[in-house]
């Protein structure tokens, strides 16, 4: 019996639905008859409406008021409006619109559009015309048995429905950047969805929100054959997005609406490369300045060679007295010198050289005279200085090293940090396996999906297991004096206070299932159209990374794709390498745990950091596992700090080496090697031992007495000062050396006197370069970046330091060794003495000698001249046009050592990552949010100033190749609005108990919250007056968001907001997304377009009335205070770079006497090491960065040592030409600088081409090698043959003192002339007396004896 009533029952409802008719005036089904039986309640009641073939009713009353509210559109007036829905449908409709309005409501008639088309399909008068029931049930409903509809098809006209989709396919979610329609169109998202998507999904009641299963049928106008006899598909007219309502509502934004976007010309194509005549400007340039050049060269070569040729024929007319003259006609006349052509300049030059001369010669005969009390008091002076290092602070944070405390992306960050929480520690993972081969998924729901080999189930529980081990860390931490865990440090948006393990914002593909087994385990069978298949994990990753702010998917699963601390996964967090959003295609999962960012003072960093070592220490483990399934990259928020320091330390035995190469070539070069038997004796071990110890005596006291006055150093000042101070104090060492062993002891001259005469002749040398150097350092402190300010004063004085130890311990330490020398003991083993005696001559050694007889001559030859002048100017021009295509920046990768898994990562991320950086655009103090004008030049909803904040950076991301920026800013000001709205369920008040009047949150009944916060604009605008503002927007910014008000603003905004006490808005954020930025051009590029965007918002808010003129808007990303430096870096060198060289000239000019041609040629020569030193950086691919600069800067002393003797010893020379000076100064101070620079550094660098670190590499090896040879080539090349042409003329003072010597020794010798022949004659007298013609006497004349002394004498006035 029971089997054939529920055959009759069937028999009779098919009947009846055969039997319905499509007629207009008649309903199809008419009011509520319960619960849909077929679905379970999950966020709605599933209320269902009963089967009621029926006429329209008509309303009346209260029914009609709220027909009139809900259904605007039905409204023909109280006494003429039919409808087909009670009034309890219209209140669970008005319930159920209040989710969908939530997010669609910023566009008033894409609102208007939703709410007509569900309307026709519940309320119309003529519903039976355009809805067929398809599916009935029997219920029981008010213990009555009633038949109720659970499918029916709408029919619409695809006109209508087109129409509608499209007035919303553009509304955004202000919270995300993305689009509201997303939400609303199950698995195809925004990319995807079309008007049948997101119809299908609205009608679709495995969503979680509908109550029965609808099926929209769209219909082209005219065609009807497809239609079931009587039906008539709606066609309403559906409003566009850019048309007002008519409720008054006004038109949508342009963020939501292109068509109410004004018309924008695209932004300016960005400025080409320089150009002249079609090709490189710079290049063209370069090319006329090489003519230039040469033309000018050359000319003066025509000319110097006519006015020789003139000169000749004037002395072979006898018209002119013939003149000594070097190759270039630059005579040195041998006429007489009155006193009064000796110039003021030329004087003072003597009177420089002879002071500094006498007192350097007065100042080492008393050093070297007591020389153990000058070593102790030196070595008592550098331990006081020394002792400061116990306050040594070393600077590893990289915003200390390179962005100064005022930098604008300082303070910029400074204020960002104060008023927000910094920006969270990332710690992620990027896993692929790329040995899984892809395959195809034939879906129930979403057809056939391709999958890359990743997506399986047994990786995905893997990547599970991973990531629960790593939320489980617990260690012990005596910060908390406690175990502390991952809640202690987490970043949990929706649950700050009081976190758990779930709350922590852990972003991965698990949490797409709750991190649960058994929400990925789960499956069941479903049926879909007629198919009956099983639906498991693909389903529900297909629908969660379309639809990742689902509450529930449209699968039987029933699972939501919110993660389990609340927030939504984005899909390009979760997995990355994909094309065109086939998210299913992904090459790689991505793991992110984002901690909460403290101060270093704070006692949760250490926390924080032991964290991060412990989930390292995981990682390397798994990674280490051979059974492992991925192949992964990681990092730690602290991994950049860890590996740049430990790479150093493992580059210390480097360092190490080469300092001890440096030092066995220093022993081993300034040893006199004259006979076997006295090389012990000869040897210098403890001279350069001495001289290694006084460069580290003068490193240490430099940084002690900075660490004593709180000057932080760092490991660019461990690296860089003492291999500058070496060669400093290397070449100074040698040339004071071998012009000692070159001299020869005066009769009746002390050892400690000669010491003492030796450094009088080269201590000016010295002082020159030493003080140059240390003068050019001092100036550089000048600069803004941190790291190169506090490298140039440590290495300021530490050269001034060497200088001094070097006049004072050095002068004190060669007295004692010449002692040991003269008593012939061996260096090392002092008790032993050799018989063979040391050779009483001058030790020229190898090199003087060559370069004097061969290297000199064949490159001061007249070819070699001009052959080496070209070759220089085309290495200038080539270097000027190099240097304008230089390479500014420092990507991170060269931070890292070879091998450091960091490099590994980058690769990564640059692979597989989709969106860049996050970027804030960050609101100031002087701004009024409370107003009408305020809140309208801020939003981007309906009603908002066209080019208002958001707005702007809307039009911004349309153009990201250009702006860098992918996603636009998030807008809590838009969001507050839209949760305002009397539409939505989120802001309403308690109307009854202890809290009436107070907020009451959306999952509260609307029995206790019947009351909405504001009551509908009459315009359709709704803004919050200055006390509704200030009292609802903390409710606002603690409501945590659900599925029945998704506006609520905990989590996304409860840190974007900062009040003070009186409520004012102190600051605010908005976040946008940066595009994948991957070197430092890029970053670069990005921070100047972010702020030239900030600077047009600025502007344009500070024209709303009441903002204050010093309101701002900046953009804040974390990379800026890194990127910052190079909008700066090439003024910024050039700054440093002519505060160095600008001493380099003022104090060679002053020690030479006002030489300004010196000055000047030393100058040039310097420049043109410093340019080509950057056109090979350019060619070898050395970017120019702050560590650069710094190379650079120390380039520039280095280079004043290949230089300054050079010129020096030609300016003092005496020699008749130019080119014998140039020959006299390149063999005696070029053999020196050879030996004492060039041989000192190179050793030493060529060691640093073995370190791991790729920073040392590029710029200590590279660079420093690029300086030092080209420092030479200069030096020894060019700057001889530069002062063969250009140099200054000889002293005149000084031919005019050795002018005077002679007349003196003339005298002398007519004197003894005038005594000759007596003198003469009675020598000879005695000769004839003597009989004894063997007598061994002196065969020689007195008279000869006397000549011979005084040509002597006035060789000796001669060589002075």
């Amino acid at each position: 019996m029971m089997v054939r009533a529920v055959a009759l029952i069937t028999f009779l409802a098919c009947m009846v639905l055969i039997e319905a008719q499509h007629e207009s005036g008649y309903c199809a089904f008419y009011e509520e008859c319960g619960h849909n039986p077929s679905l379970e309640e999950v966020f709605f009641p599933r209320q269902v409406p009963c089967l009621n073939y029926s006429s329209a009713r008509a309303i009346r009353g209260e029914h009609y008021k709220i027909l009139k509210q809900v259904c605007p559109m039905l409204d023909h007036g109280e006494n003429n409006t039919h409808a087909c829905c009670s009034m309890k449908q219209l209140l669970t409709m008005e319930r159920s619109f209040t989710l969908s309005k939530a997010v669609l409501m910023r566009c008033p008639s894409c609102a208007d559009n939703f709410v007509h088309l569900h309307c026709i399909n519940t309320c119309s008068p003529n519903q039976s015309q355009s809805v067929k029931v398809t599916k009935t049930m029997n219920v029981t409903h008010l213990k009555k048995e009633r038949e109720v509809v659970v499918a029916y098809q709408a029919f619409f006209s695809t006109t209508f429905a087109e129409g509608a989709f499209q007035s919303c396919k553009n509304v955004r979610i202000p919270a995300t950047g993305g689009f509201a329609i997303a939400t609303m169109c199950g698995r195809y998202g925004a990319k995807l969805c079309s008007t049948q998507h997101w119809l299908d999904f609205q009608g679709d009641s495995s969503n979680g929100l509908a109550p029965l299963d609808i099926q929209f049928r769209l219909i082209p106008q005219g065609n009807t054959e497809e239609l079931p006899a009587g039906v008539i598909p709606y066609n309403g007219q559906a409003l566009k997005c850019n048309e007002t309502t008519p409720t008054g509502g006004q038109v949508c934004s342009c963020q939501d609406c292109q068509e109410s976007c004004p018309v924008m010309p695209p932004p300016p194509v960005p400025a080409g490369p320089f150009r002249l005549m079609g090709t490189d400007g710079f290049l063209v340039i370069s090319i006329i300045l090489l003519c230039l050049l040469i033309f000018a060269f050359l000319f003066y070569l025509f000319v110097s060679y006519l006015v020789k040729t003139q000169k000749r024929k004037d002395e072979e007319q006898g018209k002119r007295k013939a003149k000594d003259k070097d190759q270039n006609s630059n005579y040195v006349t041998q006429q007489h010198i009155d006193p009064s052509e000796v110039t003021c300049a030329d004087r003072n030059s003597l009177i420089a050289h002879a002071s500094l001369s006498s007192l350097f010669q007065g100042w080492g005969t008393l050093m070297a005279s007591y020389p153990l009390i000058v070593l102790l008091v030196s070595a008592a002076i550098v331990a006081g200085f020394s002792s400061g290092l116990m306050f040594l602070e070393l600077t590893t944070d990289p915003v200390e090293l390179w962005s100064a405390p005022d930098s604008q992306a300082r303070q910029e960050k400074d204020f960002h940090d104060t008023h927000f929480d910094p920006f969270f520690r990332t710690n992620q993972l990027i896993l692929t396996a790329p040995s899984r081969k892809g395959y195809t998924y034939d879906s129930l729901l979403f057809g056939q999906q391709n999958f890359s080999g990743l997506f399986s189930k047994d990786l995905i529980i893997e990547l599970l297991e991973l990531q629960k081990r790593i939320q489980n860390i617990e260690f012990w931490s005596e910060d908390l004096n406690r175990t502390a865990s991952l809640k202690d440090i987490c970043y949990a948006p929706l649950n700050p206070s009081n976190t758990s393990l779930t709350d922590c914002a852990v972003n991965s593909l698990p949490q797409y299932f709750q991190n649960s087994l058994d929400n990925i385990n789960a499956k069941v069978n479903m049926t879909e159209l007629g198919v009956t298949k099983e639906v498991g994990w693909r389903d529900h990753i297909i629908y969660c990374v379309n639809s990742p702010l689902s509450f529930k998917d449209i699968t039987d699963l029933d699972m939501s794709c919110m993660a389990d601390y609340g927030g939504p996964v984005f899909p390009f967090l979760a997995v990355g390498g994909y094309d065109n959003d086939d998210y299913t295609n992904a090459e790689a999962f991505i793991l992110t745990f984002s901690l909460n960012n403290y101060p270093r003072n704070h006692k949760k960093f250490k926390v924080a950091m032991q964290w991060e070592k412990e989930f390292l220490d995981i990682v390397q483990e798994y990674q280490r596992n051979p059974n492992v399934n991925f192949t992964f990259a990681y990092m730690a928020e602290r991994s950049l700090e860890d590996e740049i320091n430990r790479t150093t330390a493992e580059d210390i035995p480097i360092f190490m080496i080469s300092y001890a190469v440096i030092f066995v070539y220093i022993a081993v070069a300034l040893g006199e090697y004259s006979s076997w038997k006295r090389i012990l004796v000869d040897s210098k071990f403890l001279v350069g031992l001495g001289g290694i110890l006084v460069v580290a005596g003068s490193v240490l006291a430099s940084m002690g007495f900075y660490s004593m006055i709180g000057i932080p150093s760092s490991l660019v000042i461990l690296q860089v000062v003492p291999f500058l101070v070496l060669a400093v104090g290397a070449d100074n060492i040698f040339i004071f050396i071998l012009e000692y062993q070159r001299d020869v002891r005066r009769p009746g001259e002390k050892r400690e006197e000669q010491i003492g005469r030796v450094l009088g002749n080269v201590a000016p040398s010295m002082l020159l370069c030493s003080l140059s150097e240390s003068v050019c350092f001092f100036l550089g402190a000048l600069s803004t970046m941190p790291a190169v300010k506090s490298f140039a004063l440590y290495a300021a004085l530490a050269v001034l330091m060497d200088f001094v130890l070097q006049m004072t311990a050095f002068v004190a330490l060669l007295s004692l060794d010449t002692r040991r020398q003269d008593s012939n003991r061996c260096e090392l083993l002092c008790c032993i003495s050799v018989s063979t005696q040391r050779p009483n001559k001058p030790n020229e050694g190898f090199l003087l000698p060559f370069m004097r007889k061969y290297y000199a001559p064949l490159l001061l030859h007249n070819i070699s001249r001009i052959i080496v002048m070209l070759v220089f100017i085309f290495m200038l021009c080539g270097s000027i046009f190099l240097m304008f295509n230089v390479t500014v920046g420092l990507d991170q990768e060269l931070a890292m050592p070879q091998g450091s898994y960091m490099l590994t990562y980058f690769q990564y991320l640059y692979k597989y990552f989709e969106v860049g950086v996050p970027v804030y655009f960050v609101t100031k103090r002087g701004f009024n949010f409370t107003t009408v004008e305020g809140m309208n030049a801020v939003c981007s909803s309906v009603g908002c100033d066209q080019f208002s904040l958001t707005q702007k950076i809307q039009y911004a991301t349309n153009y990201p190749e250009r702006s860098y920026l992918a996603i636009p800013a998030n807008s809590w000001l838009d969001d507050f609005v839209d949760w305002l709205n009397p539409g939505s369920r989120c802001c309403r008040l308690y109307t009854t108990g202890p809290n009436a009047g107070q907020f009451c949150p959306a999952d509260k009944s609307a029995f206790l919250c019947g009351r909405k916060c504001m009551a509908p604009p009459t315009d359709g605008v709704l803004r919050p007056n200055m006390e509704q503002f200030n009292r609802f927007l903390p409710d606002f910014l603690g409501n945590r968001p659900d599925l029945q008000c998704p506006k609520g603003g905990l989590g996304a905004y409860d840190k974007a907001v900062v009040r003070d006490e009186s409520g004012e808005i102190i600051a605010s954020r908005f976040m946008a997304y940066h595009t994948l930025l991957t070197n430092s051009q890029e970053f670069t590029a990005a921070l100047v377009k972010a702020r030239e965007l900030a600077h047009n918002i600025t502007l344009g808010m500070r024209k709303i009335p009441g903002t204050s003129p010093d309101f701002e808007v900046f953009p804040y990303a974390v990379t800026n205070v890194f990127y910052e430096q190079y909008l700066t870096i090439v003024p910024e060198g050039l700054f440093n770079i002519s505060l160095c060289l600008l001493p380099t000239f003022v104090v060679c000019c002053l020690l030479l006497g006002l030489d300004l041609i010196s000055g000047l040629l030393n100058l040039i020569t310097i420049i043109m090491i410093i340019v080509d030193t950057v056109g090979v950086m350019t060619l070898w691919g050395i970017d120019y960065n702050a560590v650069a600069l710094i190379n650079l800067v120390t380039a520039v002393g280095i280079s004043v040592e290949f230089v300054s003797h050079m010129t020096r010893s030609f300016a003092l020379s005496t020699k008749s030409t130019h080119v014998e000076r140039a020959m006299e100064a390149t063999a005696n101070m070029g053999s020196a600088v050879f030996a004492g620079v060039a041989m000192t550094n190179l050793p030493g660098i060529l060691v640093l081409a073995f370190a791991k670190a790729q920073l040392i590499q590029i710029f200590f090896f590279r660079l420093n090698l690029v300086i030092t040879l080209l420092g030479i080539a200069h030096g020894l090349i060019f700057l001889p043959v530069l002062l063969s042409y250009f140099g200054p003329g000889v002293n005149k003072a000084v031919l005019l003192q050795l002018q005077q010597a002679k007349a003196e020794a003339r005298q002398n010798l007519e004197l003894s002339n005038h005594m000759k022949q007596v003198y003469d004659n009675l020598s000879y007298e005695d000769n004839e007396i003597q009989h004894n013609p063997e007598s061994k006497t002196d065969s020689r004349r007195p008279s000869d004896i006397v000549e011979k002394e005084n040509m002597e004498k006035e060789e000796k006035i001669h060589r002075f």
